[in-house]
């Protein structure tokens, strides 16, 4: 069967009334879910997963799969209005989105940013139906030492991301480094830097760190204005959300490279939408003209990443549907969800349910129609939310990640964690220190300390792994360029800086 016969049979079942509904309800509670500070999707299809028992495979698969992307899309939503991260994938979007709102931009970002979605979304969904058997061998020929040395890649990466000083950006990322290896060490079983409190014994949760960084700092810094609302006082109206062409041309390439991004880390187990949108964002200030518009409202600094991580979402289903390696907490559920329906994920997979694979694949295309559909008559009331008055909505926020961060693990400790996490992130909104950087650091370091590990044992102790293959060895290089690329432009700085000095005279 070629490639069209086998859409016939996906769009066949995708349009099935019963399949229809799961994939609308899908997406709703997705974008729903997205869109709500401190509820995310993890949560949600934890929460729904018992509903598979009484569904049939496909219409559930496609509804927890519409939970998934759906929430891409709404996760922006909040990042924007609120400078909360709906989604941790959507942390990103609160460093150009958030002062794009706070300029009156509100409804061209959050446009954008659903145009963007669906871009992504839909080449993704391209590249997983022509080349995924290509893009499965890719990541199966990965090994230890390859991933490590991508790993180190987006580490050094994720200097850039800071706004001030590349010192404190390095900083920033050890901080995550340290953070990430609290918890208990995978190879030993020893637990690590927990100081004896058995709630860290699991490590410290994503969720409770972004919205602690990101959403409560927030609060805190605007306890002095709990009276008023929002910046934008204005009537939003259709008008101003449509983009001027300068907003459609400056995000057309960004919007293409962060597709191309997203489809190679969501296709590698293991990395993921929130990788995608940070390496993205990255990229984009490097390759800028004009870095210093980053973190003030620059739209590729929010179009890209969002591309990037809607396309990371339609891809991280090949390893976990072609390889059966869920490439993140989300996918490993989606993979609990085919073993309950006694559908067993792998190489087989196609051919033995081929209707469920083309299926699922034809259903991301209805889906990503629906959220278009969905999210643009709702962006008004968005929009709306920002004249909102601090007394009411902060603590509506605080409610909802209270009850979002609860659900996750039951665990009042990590309640606890946001509250501190958010008293962290003021003081390094007061001392200038970005978060992002932290954050990317936090995820990448297990990851890349667990592959450092096994590359190692693998060489029996020899480094010279990451340069004899030729996957690691590219990446080493690409990362020592940028280290170059950086210290150079340390350098220039500084010699603009003593040359001003001169001038100025004594």
């Amino acid at each position: 069967m070629d490639i069209f016969a086998n859409l016939a049979l996906g769009f066949g079942e995708a349009f099935a009334p019963q399949t229809l509904l799961y994939c609308f309800i899908g997406v709703f509670l997705g974008t729903f879910i997205g869109v709500l500070p401190g509820i995310g999707a993890l949560a949600t299809i934890s929460m729904l997963l018992p509903l598979t028992f009484y569904v049939p495979p496909t219409a559930a698969l496609v509804m927890l799969a519409g939970i998934y992307y759906g929430a891409q899309y709404g996760g922006s939503t909040a990042s924007i209005l609120l400078n909360l991260p709906g989604t941790p994938s959507a942390a990103v979007a609160c460093l150009d989105g958030y002062p794009m709102g706070q300029q009156g931009r509100a409804g061209v970002a959050l446009l954008m940013t659903t145009y963007a979605s669906f871009i992504g979304s839909s080449l993704g969904i391209i590249i997983l139906t022509a080349f995924s058997p290509l893009l499965a061998d890719v990541a199966l020929s990965f090994g230890p030492a390859d991933y490590f040395a991508m790993m180190l890649l987006g580490l050094v990466a994720a200097a850039t991301l800071a706004q001030g000083s590349p010192v404190k950006g390095i900083a920033m990322v050890l901080v995550g480094l340290a953070l990430g290896m609290v918890g208990t060490d995978v190879q030993t079983g020893q637990q690590r830097f927990t100081f004896d409190i058995p709630q860290l014994a699991d490590g410290i949760s994503l969720v409770a760190l972004a919205m602690g960084l990101f959403g409560v700092a927030e609060v805190i810094a605007s306890i002095n204005r709990m009276g008023a609302g929002q910046k934008a006082k204005e009537k939003i109206t259709l008008r101003s959300m449509v983009p001027t062409a300068r907003d459609m041309m400056a995000s057309t390439l960004p919007m293409l490279r962060g597709t191309g991004i997203g489809a190679v880390f969501g296709a590698l187990p293991g990395a993921g939408a929130t990788i995608a949108s940070f390496m993205s964002y990255a990229i984009e200030k490097k390759v800028a003209r004009d870095p210093s518009r980053f973190g003030k409202g620059a739209i590729e600094g929010v179009t890209a990443p969002e591309s990037a991580n809607n396309a990371a979402a339609q891809t991280a289903f090949i390893p976990t549907l072609t390889l059966g390696i869920p490439g993140d907490a989300v996918m490993a559920l989606m993979l609990g969800a085919m073993i309950i329906q006694g559908i067993q994920p792998g190489p087989h997979l196609v051919t033995e349910h081929p209707e469920l694979f083309w299926g699922l694949i034809a259903s991301f295309w209805i889906g990503n129609i629906m959220l278009v559909i969905l999210n643009l008559p709702l962006i008004g009331i968005w929009v709306k939310m920002l004249s909102i008055p601090y007394r009411i909505l902060y603590p509506a926020i605080l409610l909802f990640i209270c009850i979002g961060i609860y659900s996750v693990n039951n665990s009042a400790f990590d309640i606890l964690l946001v509250l501190i996490f958010g008293i962290v992130g003021y003081v390094m909104m007061l001392l200038r220190f970005e978060p992002a950087p932290l954050i990317l650091g936090f995820i990448l370091g297990p990851l890349m300390e667990e592959h450092l590990r096994r590359a190692m044992l693998l060489s029996r102790g020899d480094p010279a792994v990451f340069l004899e293959r030729p996957i690691s060895a590219g990446f080493l290089a690409v990362t020592f360029a940028l280290l170059a690329w950086a210290l150079v432009g340390l350098v220039r700085q500084q010699r603009a800086q003593r040359r001003a000095m001169v001038e100025a005279g004594p």
